[in-house]
């Protein structure tokens, strides 16, 4: 929730803050932030949709299609932040969503995520420096005349992933490169 609220929020500031409906909404996993009442607060008023993780979540997926063409939505195609900070495969649930609403998707890399609030902290760690790189709208109008199956629905969501994948190998290069930038300069 952390992560996505944070994209939503640099995506869109300034204006954000001045308009605070254009806070995208957020799918969170109500086991992580719905056991505390000042996490459920948070996630309350920051958009958040309760989803619980591991499930076909109707509800969920059915308020998702309610909230999404009336505005914009932050969401992790895995499911879930990987441990070693590559980018996952994505699920069909997402795809799905895209079939149903026909959103323009941006596809957003994040990398150094994995530093700053690694799975199981629940404070993030400051200093540690997030790329974030947001590329061109995925074009997926071709798959919109296929059957509306769980097939076609991952077919979206791995179109999504490529770009996802080339944005955040772009990220790991430049990384690498102002890392050995600094240790050249150090000496």
């Amino acid at each position: 929730m952390l992560d996505s609220f944070l994209v939503g929020l640099g995506a869109f500031y300034p204006q954000s803050w001045l308009k605070p409906q254009l806070i995208p909404w957020n799918p969170a996993a109500a086991e992580n932030f719905y056991k505390n009442p000042m996490l459920a607060w948070l996630a309350d008023n920051w958009k958040c949709i309760w989803v619980r993780e591991g499930r076909r979540d109707l509800h969920a997926l059915h308020r998702m299609m309610e909230v999404l063409p009336r505005g914009t939505m932050t969401l992790f195609p895995e499911g879930t932040r990987s441990r070693d900070g590559s980018v996952g495969p994505g699920r069909p649930g997402p795809g799905l969503l895209i079939l149903a609403t026909r959103p323009r998707v941006i596809p957003v890399a994040i990398d150094g995520m994995r530093a700053v609030l690694p799975i199981g902290r629940y404070l993030p760690r400051i200093f540690k420096r997030v790329n974030v790189s947001f590329g061109p709208p995925v074009d997926y109008t071709d798959l919109l005349a296929m059957p509306r199956t769980r097939e076609t629905a991952q077919a979206v969501i791995d179109r999504v992933m490529a770009a996802i994948r080339v944005q955040h190998a772009e990220l790991r290069r430049r990384r690498r490169r102002d890392v050995a930038a600094v240790d050249e300069a150090r000496g």
